[in-house]
């Protein structure tokens, strides 16, 4: 793999204008220019507050009141509710307008892929999504702002309308296991494409970062654009560094 960035960029743009098949894994980077901060990045939510992680546990969740009322009052105030898509989720758009983008398969629970423009049907969110509700005991769907309303009208903890059980937002939690068949639909999307392109993820979450290994054993060629280095890197075809509101347009651009 070549170290110099301009050529690496290059081979990385030239891998995604000849491909056929594209399917983009997308991580909490490439939200980050919407106002949205990632994880584990040098500002992100539990860089700068590790105790934030235990509002993302699922065992955690269920035993503390407290630990759900702070994760409430945080659902209250996180920045995707007025978050508009950026250059990056436009470049995927772009990539979809070309006929090339199969699928996302997103980590990201924001839907600025869908407001962006994305096709929804073509967008896999893995981990879920932060608009709708959801009870731990007999699953019952809401939509999220109107339980947000009963947190505002001073419910600290609002128990399920239906059956008086835990809600949460219907984001996958640590601990919790993902949707089989949304996972069996992403890893069939990435066996039949020939370019995996990973945007702003740090591939430490499994299973969705197994997907690399799913690309490479079916042959993908494997482009990773993140702005620090992944577990999965040497496995990768190219390599891009550097912000994804500039790669990622440059990547999906053609040379004219």
């Amino acid at each position: 793999m070549t170290t110099d960035p301009d050529a690496e960029l290059g081979k990385a743009r030239s891998l995604v204008t000849g491909a056929g098949r594209i399917v983009a894994l997308t991580g909490a980077g490439i939200s980050t220019d919407s106002g949205i901060p990632d994880f584990r990045g040098p500002q992100g939510l539990w860089t700068r507050d590790p105790a934030a992680e235990q509002m993302s546990n699922l065992r955690a969740y269920r035993e503390s009141r407290e630990v759900r009322e702070r994760t409430w009052q945080a659902r209250l105030v996180h920045p995707g509710w007025d978050a508009s898509p950026n250059a990056a989720h436009q470049a995927l758009v772009r990539l979809e307008e070309s006929g090339t983008l199969t699928h996302i398969v997103t980590q990201n629970i924001d839907r600025l892929h869908q407001k962006a423009g994305s096709s929804p049907e073509r967008v896999l969110e893995l981990h879920g999504t932060m608009f709708e509700s959801v009870c731990l005991s007999c699953d019952d769907h809401r939509d999220m702002r109107s339980t947000l309303e009963r947190v505002r009208a001073g419910e600290t903890d609002p128990p399920c309308q239906v059956c008086g059980g835990i809600l949460k937002s219907a984001t996958v939690s640590f601990g919790q296991h993902l949707d089989r068949n949304l996972l069996r639909a992403a890893r069939a999307a990435v066996s039949e494409s020939d370019l995996l392109l990973v945007a702003g993820s740090s591939l430490s979450v499994q299973p969705a970062a197994s997907l690399v290994s799913v690309a490479s054993r079916a042959g993908a060629d494997v482009v990773i654009c993140n702005g620090s280095e992944t577990p999965y890197d040497a496995m990768a075809t190219a390599v891009v560094r550097g912000p994804l509101g500039e790669t990622l347009p440059a990547l999906t651009t053609p040379r004219v």
